[in-house]
């Protein structure tokens, strides 16, 4: 039997987004908001407003969140929906434009306070995406990230003891995740509480092989204690389960420097440059690699 009833579409649409096939399930939610059913369904046209975002559709993602808006004037999830739209093509004061929209009409929604914090950091406006993080966690006090983001941001303006208390409060809600535990490294570091870093660097790595910074983070310490045989073997660790991180191939490099291993930093240098050319230009600054630069240069065509 053909199918062709408004519950029937969209169910067969859920499934297959379920499953992963967001074009399959895109194809059903069009027919179903052909259906007369589908003109004031709001859930189904926030979920099919949502499906083309998730698809990189912004054109017809924001179209369907006009016709909310004009089915409903005060829908604050669709105002955020167009808020989160802009943010992903970074033109964050339109997205903050949409987000107080969104607030306006719901003085509670803590995700529209969440992205609105962070597109404020990304403008620059340290001051304002405290306000907005410290909303976030007034509304949601367990906001895992909304707690490591504020942390970061005090890190950055050096407000250190603010920025511990805030992260340990994000290991509190989540103890073994790797940003927070990388983070707390930073901090440590900075307060020269070296031996407390390096603990945290560690544990970093051991709850997540595949983020890189902590390897090189950790192999750093090391290269600065005069240890370079054991930062080399930190970082080639960190090779081992991040190949195409270009920094960890350049740090190598100075460290083998360092030991006097030339054909080794040659080779990580070439590598490093391999996947990321930017460095090209960066080298020719670095002093740590001085004598090795014009020995790549000798020997290959970068």
């Amino acid at each position: 039997m053909k199918i062709n009833k408004y519950d029937d579409l969209i169910f067969i649409g859920e499934k297959l987004k379920e499953k992963g096939d967001l074009k399959g399930a895109l194809s059903y939610f069009v027919k179903a908001n052909l259906c007369y059913e589908s003109k004031n369904d709001l859930e189904f046209l926030l979920d099919l407003a949502l499906l083309y975002d998730e698809l990189d559709n912004m054109e017809y993602a924001e179209k369907i969140y006009n016709e909310i808006l004009n089915i409903n004037p005060k829908e604050p999830r669709a105002y955020y929906g167009i808020g989160i739209l802009y943010d992903n093509i970074k033109e964050y004061k339109k997205a903050i434009m949409f987000y107080e929209k969104a607030i306006s009409f719901d003085e509670n929604y803590d995700r529209a306070y969440f992205f609105m914090a962070n597109a404020y950091d990304e403008l620059g406006d340290k001051i304002k995406s405290i306000e907005y993080y410290k909303k976030v966690i007034e509304i949601t006090p367990t906001d895992f990230w909304a707690h490591l983001n504020l942390g970061s941001i005090y890190e950055e303006l050096d407000r250190n003891n603010e920025a511990i208390e805030e992260i340990n409060k994000s290991l509190e809600i989540i103890p073994d995740h790797y940003m927070a535990l990388f983070n707390m490294g930073v901090l440590m570091k900075k307060i020269n509480k070296v031996h407390k870093a390096i603990e945290f660097y560690r544990e970093s790595i051991k709850a997540n092989l595949g983020y890189g910074f902590s390897f090189l983070n950790l192999a750093v310490i090391y290269k600065e204690s005069g240890f370079y045989e054991k930062a080399i073997k930190v970082i080639s660790k960190g090779i081992m389960f991040n190949p195409e991180m270009p920094s960890l191939y350049y740090n190598r490099a100075c460290f083998y420097a360092l030991c006097k291993e030339d054909k080794k930093s040659c080779k990580d240098l070439k590598k490093a440059i391999e996947i990321l050319p930017w460095f090209k230009e960066y080298v020719k600054k670095d002093r740590e690699l001085s004598e090795i630069w014009p020995k790549v240069l000798n020997n290959s065509t970068i």
